[in-house]
């Protein structure tokens, strides 16, 4: 049995499964992740330079945002942790449901249609290659 009050194992037992790799989130981003999936599985893997190159020629709206995102991954790992751009891969990158805006849309003869406008959290985890 562990000894010490609860909150000091619980802080011990955080340190030890804290993620050490760098990475970068985007809250609330105003595009579905169905949409956000298409391009996050086009750059699933590879290398960051490789990745930045097919964002920033991908015709999608997600890569734009996305691309944003993996330099901001980038500035915290070079930042926070000392490591070196060229040697950095994308090991995790995912896209999780948020809320969705209802909007009301008139129609023909008293009717309305429902508009939902979906939102995402996107998140990507750099890794370096060995």
């Amino acid at each position: 049995m562990a000894t010490g009050h609860r909150t000091q194992i619980k802080r011990q037992r955080n340190e030890e499964q804290r993620e050490t790799r760098p990475s970068a989130k985007l809250s609330y981003a105003r595009i579905s992740t169905t949409k956000a999936c298409f391009v996050l599985d086009a750059i699933r893997g590879k290398g960051v330079r490789e990745a930045e190159a097919l964002l920033t020629y991908n015709p999608r709206y997600a890569s734009g945002v996305i691309k944003k995102l993996l330099l901001s991954a980038v500035a915290n790992a070079e930042n926070n942790n000392g490591l070196d751009a060229n040697t950095l891969y994308i090991a995790e990158c995912y896209a999780n449901k948020g809320p969705t805006m209802k909007r009301i849309q008139p129609r023909a003869q008293g009717r309305a249609y429902r508009i939902e406008k979906r939102m995402s959290h996107i998140t990507i985890v750099l890794d370096e290659k060995k």
